[in-house]
């Protein structure tokens, strides 16, 4: 029996031995508790540090499995986090939607888990490399879901989950997209660590990439100030009858700013410079309505500012609507060039995609309105300050958002209305605010129907936050304005940019995986031949 050649080892390989895969109970083990750790990073919840914990938790578990297998891994993690972190699209839309969203979402953590798996050799060749590719790859995915399908849907990005970490204020060098990948990379230097590669080299490289920014300088709004009133209306009761009380609904807000008159009056508030309603407000268009437009002109009259009022106006065309946000003046009531149109309308709860195929399996996707889109970023201004104002889950779209900065906003404001879903979206909600804040330097403030509502400065600190199903009124003072931060000026390119590395990396594999299999091949050869 002779001894095969030494021609037949892998002249590239690593001096490391290769490392087999976990076993699968183990690796299913860890792709949960990857799901649960960053869903724990997440409001309401907020262990921000679980979050770099749970991608090397998943990194582990996929490492050098088949494709298939880390598609699967992912998937299941991807499970874990999104099934109880959009809980609350049931109490909307029922239990089908809710299932149908979360298993959508779940996939693009199956495809990082596979493209994990695939740079398994990279990884294994180049343990230095593991923060490199982890925070790439989960940048990428993320690109991916927050454009499709149906225009995305954003929720639970890693950076969304730092509203209390140092890696916060990276956001104001290169926004959303930046922060994931630094607590991702953070992730993958926990990967090696967990492996036992460099150990004391890579435990340096997550504790910086977790803490030096803490030292990144923040931009300060430097303008005048503005006195802001909020008005959490509140609405009869939660749940799907919400549109039904839709009167209701305004008169409440109507009569909150009528007390907040009455209270400035007194001399116990300030004379607010402007108000700002919710989503929703008005869900009766006070263009149509002569009623609504007389209630919320005695408001504007009785505070003497300016109302931002979320209302739905219909069209020429029956069922057709747009989701606005129109300036609404004492004296002369609505102001219609600062008005806003929302540009991205929920897909299957606000407009139905599809439509004529849907009809074909079920006539209940009728009872979903058709909510057009508008064509122009909310750049509202009000006489006192420009507003940049986002409705709901725009919040969560990096280019909305960004939009209205460049288009001159002084100030960031997210109208929503959450009264058919609970605390813990409208708090997920105010962790993008505070993201945005930081990412453009502007103060920022989010006003619901029935909470949460509060004040964010550009520091992502949150001021006078409300309850969750009362009425409120908030007033602060804020400065308006401030220089163009970094992550505004650079726009979309740092995200373009680890996108365009991340397909490289995924290019660079291939060779190695040939020279693994062709070396694996040439073994099982020379084993038979022995």
């Amino acid at each position: 029996m002779t001894m095969p050649p030494p021609a037949l080892a892998d002249p590239g390989a690593s001096a490391a031995p290769a490392r087999r895969p976990l076993r699968l109970p183990v690796a299913v083990a860890l792709a949960v508790a990857a799901g649960l750790a960053v869903l724990a990073a997440l409001p309401p919840w907020d262990l921000w540090w679980l979050a770099p914990a749970g991608v090397a938790l998943l990194a582990a578990a996929v490492h050098r499995r088949r494709l298939r297998a880390g598609f699967g891994l992912g998937m299941l993690a991807g499970l874990v986090l999104f099934v109880p972190l959009l809980e609350w699209t049931t109490i909307g839309a029922g239990w089908l939607p809710w299932i149908i969203l979360s298993i959508s979402q779940a996939v693009s953590l199956g495809l990082l888990g596979l493209a994990t798996a695939w740079v398994s050799p990279l990884a294994d060749r180049w343990p230095a490399l593991w923060p490199l590719v982890t925070g790439l790859l989960w940048t990428s995915q993320e690109a991916l879901r927050d454009r499709a399908p149906f225009g995305g849907f954003p929720w639970g990005r890693l950076a969304f989950s730092q509203g209390d970490a140092p890696s916060l204020r990276l956001a104001v060098w290169g926004g959303a997209p930046l922060v994931t990948f630094v607590v991702a990379a953070a992730g993958g230097a926990l990967v090696a660590v967990l492996f036992k590669r460099h150990v004391l080299p890579m435990i340096a490289v997550a504790v910086a990439l977790m803490a030096a920014p803490a030292a990144v300088p923040l931009t300060q709004p430097a303008g005048e100030t503005s006195t802001i009133a909020l008005v959490q209306g509140n609405v009869p009761r939660l749940g799907l009858d919400f549109n039904a009380q839709r009167r209701a609904v305004l008169d409440n807000h109507v009569n909150a700013t009528r007390q907040l008159a009455a209270d400035v009056a007194a001399g116990r508030q300030k004379q607010p410079d402007l108000v700002v309603w919710p989503e929703n407000s008005s869900d009766i268009d006070p263009l149509r309505n002569q009623d609504a437009a007389d209630a919320i002109s005695s408001a504007a009259d009785a505070i003497g500012a300016p109302i931002l009022v979320g209302t739905l106006q219909r069209t020429e065309v029956p069922g057709d609507i747009y989701n606005v946000a129109i300036l609404w003046r004492p004296g002369t009531g609505p102001d219609h060039p600062q008005q806003y149109e929302k540009r991205h309308p929920v897909p299957f709860a606000e407009y139905m995609p599809l439509r004529s195929i849907a009809r074909l399996v079920t006539d209940k996707v009728d009872l979903v309105r058709n909510m057009l889109p508008g064509d122009k970023p909310g750049v509202v201004d009000t006489g006192g300050g420009i507003v940049g104002d986002v409705i709901c889950f725009e919040v969560a779209y990096d280019g909305i958002v960004r939009d209205t900065v460049n288009g001159g906003a002084q100030l960031l404001a997210v109208q929503t209305n959450n009264a058919t879903f609970n605390e813990a979206e409208a708090l997920q909600q105010l962790a993008m605010v505070r993201l945005r804040a930081v990412e453009h330097g502007r103060n920022g403030l989010m006003v619901s129907t029935v909470g949460v509502s509060g004040f964010v400065d550009a520091e992502g600190h949150v001021h006078g936050s409300t309850g969750f199903n009362t009425g409120a009124v908030v007033v602060r003072d804020i400065h308006l304005g401030g220089p163009r931060t970094l992550a505004t000026r650079s726009g979309i390119w740092p995200e373009v940019a680890a996108v365009l590395l991340t397909v490289a990396a995924l290019a660079a594999v291939l060779p190695l995986r040939r020279r693994r299999e062709s070396g694996s091949s040439n073994g099982e050869q020379a084993t038979e031949e022995r």
